[in-house]
């Protein structure tokens, strides 16, 4: 009962945190840079930079029951796609937790506790706060996962497979990675050291930064972990002397009145990775590529699914809420700030997973070198002073292997943010536009790149840093600090 009430009792603290009510009180008582055709920082209209992103496929878990449900998961469908990933998309879009939970034998394999224990009483008190399939859900996801044929799928999604006669082409490999798409697959049916080494660069720019993330949401009523924590805190009143008690008392119902009002949107993410390296590439084009009309193609396009070749590897998981309040003082419905609250908690939480996982990081063209702007802001996480290195994209002659080269770091302007957070009733944020000027890599230059450290976020809400960082409801981009003889195209990802 003490670790329930313990549990309970950190969540109350966050949200009094969040919503900033008379936490006081209840104290007393008880987180490219590329080189352009022409180097221009006045964008013109019709064309966004290309530029390389990792490839995105999102799951829901949907099993799960909770208050608005209905309300919350229509709210996460409207969601736009992370504007920062290629939409990876295959015909996997939902999860069944009862349908693949873990036996006593499989969780004695994998050295995990059994689930739920001791988290069923936490669970019955919080409405769901409290996960008891917390510990298991990673492992519960490869088996679906594996299942499913998820990583197969997003292997074949990339050689766009034809479904009738197994047949691949390098079209989705060519767009997305500014290749020639003819010569690839020319270069594929030689055999040329020149095309394999176009086809290997491939595969580590794109194919192995092919990600997958699995969304779980709740919906609570703050009442619920408020009553309880009020309810605790008087009975600890009623033992202090006198006044003492009265006015730890009073301080807990007063306590209570604010933080019970409105609700908690919680959103948890995990993300998996496909894993794609030299042996694996290898096996692919000797054992399973089919070309049209290839001769033992039949075979090929059986064995392709028939192997355990392909793989999700588990990354890690973040988690986040989203408090839903009403105001009297905005004609908005119910359901719209539920929408608003649910798409920034999901928006957040990715958010998280980037700082914390450098695979997952996204690189972020710059819209102009003068001013020094980009195309990301609040929604990504941003609150000022960020760190940013700033890459040039570079190709190496002699293995025609692309390569990345700091040549620069910049920070976020505190007083310059964009806030392109969801509104709900609106229409999203242009983000998907992130430059207008084309660019394309550098051949010959230095083969050098440098490592980027990984974030640490806290997850506070910094109420402050967002008033003074949106001064200017009309910006459109973020501005940066501290560089020079920067240019539009230049590639950017967050260090610190």
């Amino acid at each position: 009962m003490l670790t329930v009430f313990n549990y309970v009792w950190n969540y109350y603290l966050n949200l009094m945190l969040t919503k900033n009510h008379y936490l006081t009180l209840l104290c007393a008582v008880f987180m490219l840079s590329l080189n352009t055709i022409a180097q221009s920082d006045q964008p013109t209209d019709g064309k966004a930079i290309k530029y390389r992103r990792s490839s995105l496929h999102l799951i829901l878990s949907e099993s799960d029951n909770f208050p608005m449900k209905d309300t919350v998961i229509a709210s996460y469908r409207k969601a736009p796609f992370p504007d920062k990933y290629n939409n990876h998309a295959i015909d996997v879009n939902s999860f069944v937790p009862s349908e693949y939970l873990l036996t006593d034998a499989e969780r004695d394999s994998l050295g995990i506790k059994q689930a739920g224990a001791g988290a069923d009483l936490a669970a019955d008190l919080t409405m769901g706060i409290s996960d008891p399939l917390a510990d298991d859900m990673p492992f519960m996801l490869q088996k679906f996962m594996k299942d499913k044929k998820v990583a197969h799928k997003m292997v074949a999604n990339w050689f766009m497979r034809n479904p009738e006669d197994g047949s691949f082409d390098m079209s989705m490999i060519a767009e997305r990675g500014s290749y020639n798409a003819s010569e690839l697959d020319v270069n594929m049916a030689k055999g040329s050291a020149r095309g394999l080494a176009s086809i290997a660069d491939a595969g580590v720019e794109l194919i192995q930064n092919t990600f997958v993330v699995v969304n779980r949401l709740n919906f609570i009523s703050n009442e619920v972990p408020a009553r309880i924590i009020r309810d605790a805190a008087k009975l600890g009143a009623a033992k202090m002397p006198g006044l003492a008690g009265e006015l730890a008392s009073t301080a807990a119902d007063v306590a209570y009145e604010k933080a019970k009002e409105g609700y908690s949107v919680f959103a948890t993410s995990y993300l998996f990775q496909l894993e794609w390296n030299d042996s694996t590439e290898a096996v692919f084009y000797n054992d399973y590529w089919v070309n049209k009309g290839d001769a033992n193609g039949a075979a090929r396009a059986e064995a392709f699914f028939n192997n355990d070749l392909f793989k999700m590897k588990y990354i890690g998981s973040e988690k986040s809420k989203a408090l839903v309040t009403f105001s009297l003082k905005q004609q908005r419905s119910e359901i719209e700030y539920i929408e608003e609250a649910t798409v920034r908690a999901v928006d957040n939480v990715y958010g998280k997973l980037q700082k914390a996982y450098e695979v997952f990081k996204p690189k972020v063209p710059l819209l102009t070198g003068e001013p020094i702007t980009a195309k990301i802001g609040m929604k990504e996480g941003l609150e000022g002073g960020e760190k940013f290195e700033v890459l040039e994209q570079t190709v190496d002659l002699a293995t025609g292997e692309t390569k990345y080269v700091r040549v620069g770091t910049i920070t976020v302007d505190k007083k310059k943010i964009w806030d392109n957070r969801y509104v709900a009733g609106t229409t999203p944020p242009p983000a998907a536009v992130e430059a207008t000027a084309e660019v394309a890599p550098v051949e010959g230059a230095p083969a050098e790149g440098a490592e980027a450290a990984t974030a640490e976020d806290t997850d506070k809400k910094k109420k402050g840093n967002e008033e003074e960082a949106s001064s200017d409801p009309n910006l459109d981009r973020t501005y940066f600090k501290g560089g020079k003889n920067l240019y539009a195209g230049m590639l950017i990802r967050q260090i610190k």
